[in-house]
């Protein structure tokens, strides 16, 4: 049986990777007295005189939501909100398995931007915090912005802000390895889409001279002369980036480049492997592109790169931003957090850097998500303090405290799911 046929069995038997079960005893009449009626009226008047308490007495502590319109799901992409339903449960799943975080998958059936935001905002009484999945761009960059700024809870993009996090994490210890400082290496950007307009916006708050990065699209190198591009989201880059004005397409803006992270177009072949012998000495390469990278690895090896990262499993350095999604929201809800701040993704980003850093390499420069058990507790953590330092949280803790609480909840959600032969 192939991979294919498999799946679609499993999803058959399971229909749906996800069920509503309760957390306390429903045996008697005096619990449901307690759990309901008369009795659950006695939180609702404590909620309804301080809204924030809905965090001690309900769900919205630890649930998100995962919202998508099913315009780019996967690399199937415009497929429709049905059919995102089963990417929205996966990742639900992962939540659940790997930060102890409760999902609840909402397909939006809604393509006017502005519509789509007033629908999101309208359900955020139930969630602590949004996880946005697989929307299209530009549509995704104004629906990020708008809600980051119109709602008091966490809002998160993984496609920009998770994918952009692991990069910037990569980064940090391949530039280690090679013996460069990232904020002085000249970055070649391949494909401006969602994860590369958040990895440049996050590189530029680590402290990277933004001049120093140059930007290739579909078109060629972006520079102060694209009038195409004057009324898209890009003419900030084309304003910011590429100092020196470089114009051409990638075999001009990859001389003497000391990284290339594309995200493009699936290779076999996007990109040639004689443009990565114009890099420079030790030059780092992540070809993001799924499910076949822009450049295979051992191609951009023997044209001279000395570290590749992909998007893939099956070969070393995979940047997936499964590492950072699950302790970033297990991080934000345990301390009732307001945003996810740009700081609090640099943080996440040096933090799980440091993870690996004790058994960093050229082939090891991220943690694998095997290894995640051993230190999503550490990195929520992190998180969370960040959160605290920058006074976005509604609950402030000790760092101990919320260590302790953090790896309670972990382990206590990891014997749940052994009890229930799931783990």
């Amino acid at each position: 049986m192939n991979i294919k046929e498999e799946s679609l069995e499993l999803h058959k038997k399971l229909k749906g990777k996800l069920e509503t079960m309760p957390k306390c005893d429903v045996k008697t009449s005096k619990d449901i007295s307690l759990l309901y009626t008369p009795g659950v009226a006695y939180p609702c008047l404590e909620i309804k005189e301080d809204v924030d308490k809905a965090y001690e007495y309900t769900m919205k502590y630890n649930t998100i939501a995962i919202i998508t319109n099913g315009t780019r799901v996967l690399g199937l992409g415009n497929i429709g909100c049905e059919a995102s339903l089963p990417v929205m449960e996966g990742k639900a799943l992962l939540f659940k398995r790997y930060g102890a975080v409760d999902a609840v998958p909402l397909p939006i059936n809604e393509r006017d931007v502005d519509k789509f935001v007033e629908i999101v905002s309208k359900i955020t009484p139930a969630f602590g915090g949004i996880n946005l999945e697989d929307i299209e761009s530009p549509q995704c960059f104004k629906i990020l912005e708008v809600l980051r700024d119109k709602l008091n809870i966490p809002v998160w993009h993984d496609d920009q802000q998770g994918t952009a996090t692991v990069i910037l994490a990569g980064l940090i210890n391949a530039t280690k390895i090679v013996g460069k400082d990232l904020k002085d290496c000249k970055i070649v950007v391949f494909g401006i889409g969602a994860a590369n307009t958040a990895t440049v916006k996050l590189l530029e708050h680590y402290g990277v001279d933004i001049g120093n990065v140059v930007i290739v699209d579909s078109k060629g190198i972006l520079n102060r002369e694209r009038e195409d591009l004057k009324n898209t989201y890009k003419w900030e880059f084309c304003v910011k980036s590429n100092k020196e004005g470089l114009k051409g397409d990638l075999s001009v803006a990859i001389k003497d480049a000391d990284i290339l992270i594309a995200a493009s177009k699936p290779g076999p072949g996007t990109i040639d492997g004689k443009l990565i012998e114009k890099m420079n000495e030790e030059a780092i390469v992540f070809a993001l592109a799924n499910p076949v990278p822009e450049i295979m690895p051992e191609e951009a090896k023997k044209h001279g790169a000395k570290i590749v990262a992909t998007g893939r499993s099956d070969y070393p350095n995979q940047v997936n931003n499964s590492l950072i999604f699950p302790a970033m929201f297990r991080g934000v809800l345990s301390v009732m957090a307001k945003k996810i701040s740009e700081g609090m993704m640099v943080k996440a980003a040096e933090t799980l850097a440091k993870v690996a850093e004790e058994k960093m390499n050229e082939t090891y420069i991220l943690p694998k998500m095997e290894e995640y058990d051993s230190f999503c507790g550490f990195l929520a953590t992190e998180i969370g303090m960040e959160a605290i330092r920058e006074n976005l949280v509604r609950r402030k803790i000790s760092k101990e405290k919320l260590r302790e609480e953090i790896e309670k909840m972990l382990e206590e959600n990891r014997e749940k799911l052994i009890k229930l032969g799931r783990l």
